[in-house]
């Protein structure tokens, strides 16, 4: 049995700070208008849908006691409808399609909702600890080191310079506000309070004035934090062949902290019929991928291969990529792995220029696929993304 995309839709995304526009935004309301936008758009009939999973990595106060639910509950899709919330950390939004997409391929389900959420300047990262970088008896043999100085060693360990990172980050910047600039987030919904008063209609985050000058004169942000903590000895007695770690992230590029949310809905072909509704795009394979933890974000490549494997196809057979930019590191370290062209990559911008709201930037890659896919007349595309702790996680598309 096929799993369809019949839409996939996403708030703007706002800063993830008290200054951001979206600071007094709820992330219930966030999803709750992002269920509503979606019923207004189609008009379909709500109690076909059967579930809703999202994606939200920092799952405590606003976020916490299953906001999935919540948000169900408070969408006016009816009593019916469940929810349940997971956390792939970065990979959420995508693994919560993939799920949605192995319910409906086996045939437990007809029709639900994916999606994910994060409120990054109400519920800050982090916040609801966790074993994995703070208990010494797991972090410890784990080599365990934070995910910007794993970057800065992905940097060391390929050669990726200051002046490369800074270039990629640059290009994110322009082709971001180029797409802003042409209309071509479709897909994408300004925020309303409850009022129905625009709160943001613009992806917050994107500089357009971003140089190689302006990013020249950031300093490196994870470099006292490998110094003096002692991650860079715990990086080099892992990698000894790093003589020393090269600190060139910072905050011009590397993902921003957002707000924002997105959905999709996802169900087979006689849930179309039953909602009136065609298809945008078919998913073919969905993968993870386990990888070394102190350098941990190299898994959208395996990833990414494992998943082309069980569709029965190769990279050149994709005509669109979109890699979350967690770090610049991370998407370049992936062309040069798979030797994609970076016009294939990211076309309209990524996560340096519009931010990363972990638990749903999976699910708006989808969305931004989608409408580039169909934009370009193009067939297939392939999300991917690194996730802390050593994992990755690619879904293989085609539009129908």
């Amino acid at each position: 049995m096929e799993a369809y995309i019949y839409d996939a839709i996403r708030t703007t995304r706002g800063k993830g700070n008290k200054k951001g526009a979206l600071n007094t935004v709820t992330p219930t309301h966030l999803v709750t208008q992002q269920l509503k936008d979606l019923k207004e758009k189609h008009d379909f009939d709500t109690s076909l849908v059967e579930d809703v999973i999202l994606g939200c990595v920092t799952q405590v106060m606003d976020q916490g006691a299953n906001i999935a639910k919540t948000a169900a509950q408070q969408s006016g899709y009816g009593q019916h409808l469940c929810g349940v919330t997971l956390n792939r950390f970065c990979g959420s939004g995508l693994e919560s399609i993939n799920q949605a997409s192995a319910y409906v391929k086996s045939g437990f389900s007809k029709l639900l909702v994916a999606g994910g959420v994060e409120s990054m300047s109400r519920v800050k990262m982090g916040s609801d600890g966790g074993a994995l970088m703070m208990d010494p008896a797991v972090a410890v043999p784990g080599h365990a080191i934070p995910q910007g100085v794993s970057a800065d060693l992905i940097a060391s360990k390929y050669g990726f310079t200051r002046n490369d990172v800074d270039a990629f980050a640059l290009e994110s910047q322009k082709r971001a506000a180029a797409a802003e600039a042409a209309g071509v987030f479709k897909s994408r919904f300004a925020v309303r309070d409850i009022n129905g008063v625009v709160m943001l209609d613009t992806d917050e985050n994107i500089r357009p004035g971003t140089t190689m000058e302006s990013l020249a004169g950031l300093q490196p942000a994870f470099a006292m934090m490998g110094q003096m903590a002692g991650f860079d000895a715990v990086a080099i007695d892992r990698y000894p062949e790093i003589a020393a770690v090269d600190h060139v992230h910072h905050a011009g590029n590397s993902s921003a902290i957002v707000d924002g949310a997105a959905v999709a809905l996802i169900g087979n072909e006689e849930a179309g019929k039953e909602l009136g509704m065609k298809p945008r795009a078919k998913i073919l394979a969905a993968a993870v991928y386990g990888t070394e933890p102190t350098i941990m974000l190299t898994g959208p490549a395996p990833a990414s291969e494992k998943a082309l494997k069980q569709a029965g196809m190769n990279v050149g057979d994709i005509d669109l990529f979109e890699v979350n930019e967690a770090f610049a590191s991370v998407p370049m370290l992936f062309m040069h792995k798979l030797n994609v062209p970076h016009d294939k990559v990211n076309v309209n911008g990524g996560a340096i220029a519009l931010g990363h709201p972990l638990g749903a930037t999976g699910c708006m890659l989808m969305g931004t696929l989608i409408d580039e896919l169909e934009r370009q007349d193009k067939t297939t595309g392939l999300v991917t993304l690194c996730i802390g702790g050593g994992m990755g996680i690619a879904t293989i598309i085609e539009r129908v």
